[in-house]
C-alpha cells in the first residue's frame, strides 16, 4: 500500500521546525523537507538578541540546529531535498521533490522569504564580486575597506552595524530622510563614528572592473537636489527587505499582490482545506523568528484538528 503522510512540512526555518516539534509530539509523524537553505534566514544571522529564553545573544545557526535536533528527537523525519512542484487539487496532496514524490493528508508551507534586489545595472554582474545581500556571510572579505549598505529598516541597520566593526568606513544609503528601523538600532547607529548616512538617495548603478571582477563604486541619485554622483566603495550590501518564497504556490493558493499567502484571520488556514501557511510566507507585518515559531505551532495544532475532523487520525 502506498504510504501517505499525515502532514508534510515544506521548509525548515523557525516556523517549519516548530510545526514539526508540535506535530511530532501530537503523534502525527511529520515529514519535513528542508529546502535549499536549511534553517532559513537565521542561519546567516550572527547575534540573535530578541529570541525569548536567552540572557545573552545567541548565534542564529546554533538556534536553528537546536530546533532541528528537537524536532528529530520527537520523531520528525527530516529529509534534505527541495520541492519542485505541488498538486493541491488531488487528495491526498502530491509533493514532488528533486528526488521523490510524496503524498500527504495535510501540508504546512513554511518556505520563508528571500532577499530583494534593486535590479539596477551592474548588480547581477558583480554579485559575489563585491555585491552581496548578507553582511554576516561576506563582510569579512571587506575588512578595513570602504563599503555601502542600501536600506532603511532593521536589516539595513543591523548590516551596517556589523560591517562597522570590520570596515574602515560604512555608508548607509537611504531613499528617505527618516529611517524605519527600531529606535534601539538607530541609537547604536548614531554612536558609530565610521558610519555615514546618505539621505534621500537611490542607487542607480553598480560600477566596477569587469576584468578584475570587482566593484569600484555606485552611482547615486539624490532626490532632494536631483544630483547624480559616484560613491567610491569596494563592497556593496543590499538590505531592502525580503519577498516571500512562494513562487512554487502561485495560482495554486490565494495570495496578495506582494505574493504573501492569504490565511484566515487568527489562523494559518489557506483557501484550500488541509493546507496551512506559517511564518514569513504569510506574515508581512512582523517577520520575526518568534512570530514565525508561534505560527508554526498554530499550523501544527490546526493540522491535527483537520486530520481529526476528517477521521484520518
Amino acid at each position: 500500500m502506498e504510504k501517505v503522510s499525515n502532514v508534510v512540512i515544506i521548509g525548515s526555518g523557525p516556523a517549519g521546525y516548530t510545526a514539526a516539534i508540535y506535530a511530532s509530539r501530537a503523534g502525527l509523524k511529520p515529514l519535513l523537507i528542508s529546502g535549499l537553505e536549511p534553517g532559513g534566514q537565521l542561519t546567516i544571522t550572527t547575534d540573535v538578541e530578541n529570541y525569548p529564553g536567552f540572557e545573552d545573544p545567541i548565534q542564529g545557526p546554533w538556534l536553528m540546529e537546536q530546533m532541528k535536533k528537537q524536532a528529530a528527537v520527537f520523531g520528525t523525519n527530516i529529509i534534505n531535498d527541495y520541492v519542485k512542484e505541488v498538486n493541491f487539487q488531488e487528495v491526498p496532496f502530491i509533493i514532488k521533490t528533486e528526488k521523490e514524490i510524496f503524498k500527504s493528508h495535510s501540508v504546512v508551507i513554511a518556505t520563508g522569504a528571500k532577499a530583494k534586489w534593486l535590479n539596477v545595472s551592474g548588480e547581477r554582474e558583480f554579485m559575489g564580486f563585491g555585491v552581496s545581500a548578507c553582511a554576516t556571510c561576506d563582510g569579512f572579505f571587506f575588512k578595513n575597506k570602504r563599503v555601502a549598505v542600501v536600506g532603511g529598516g532593521n536589516t539595513a541597520i543591523e548590516e551596517a552595524l556589523f560591517l562597522s566593526n570590520l570596515c574602515e568606513k560604512v555608508f548607509l544609503i537611504h531613499r528617505r530622510q527618516k529611517l524605519r528601523a527600531e529606535k534601539i538600532l538607530q541609537d547604536r547607529l548614531n554612536e558609530k563614528k565610521n558610519i555615514e548616512i546618505i539621505w534621500n538617495s537611490e542607487v542607480k548603478e553598480v560600477i566596477g572592473d569587469n576584468a578584475k571582477k570587482c566593484i569600484t563604486g555606485v552611482k547615486i541619485y539624490n532626490n532632494a537636489n536631483q544630483q547624480l554622483s559616484t560613491l567610491n566603495i569596494e563592497g556593496f550590501f543590499v538590505a531592502i527587505g525580503h519577498a516571500p518564497a512562494t513562487d512554487l504556490f502561485k495560482k495554486k493558493l490565494k495570495m496578495d499582490d506582494d505574493g504573501y499567502i492569504i490565511t484566515s484571520p487568527d489562523s494559518t488556514k489557506t483557501n484550500i482545506d488541509g493546507i496551512f501557511a506559517a511564518g514569513d510566507v504569510t506574515d508581512k507585518i512582523y517577520r520575526q523568528a518568534v512570530t514565525a515559531a508561534g505560527m508554526g505551532c498554530m499550523s501544527a495544532i490546526e493540522a491535527e484538528g483537520f486530520l481529526s475532523l476528517k477521521k484520518i487520525i
